[in-house]
């Protein structure tokens, strides 16, 4: 567990990762890291929660529609 400190970044105020944090979460500067409201809190993610609702979107589609992709891909 870490504890980090909110700072002044401007006229905002930010929190600064620890290194070992970015490598647990594959993290390099400029990246996009998002916030998700959990049962627990919050959740910091390196992955986009709504990607991952589109992505299951389209396997289910390609599940329904599998006849039909295998006969388009003869």
């Amino acid at each position: 567990m870490h504890t980090l400190k909110l700072t002044q970044i401007g006229n905002s105020v930010g929190v600064i990762l620890p290194k070992e944090v970015l490598a647990r979460l594959k993290l390099e500067k400029g990246d996009s890291i998002y916030v998700t409201d959990t049962p627990d809190g919050v959740a910091l993610t390196a992955f986009d929660p709504a990607f991952e609702e589109q992505l299951e979107l389209g396997r289910e589609f390609m599940r329904e529609y599998r006849d039909t992709f295998r006969a388009l891909a003869k």
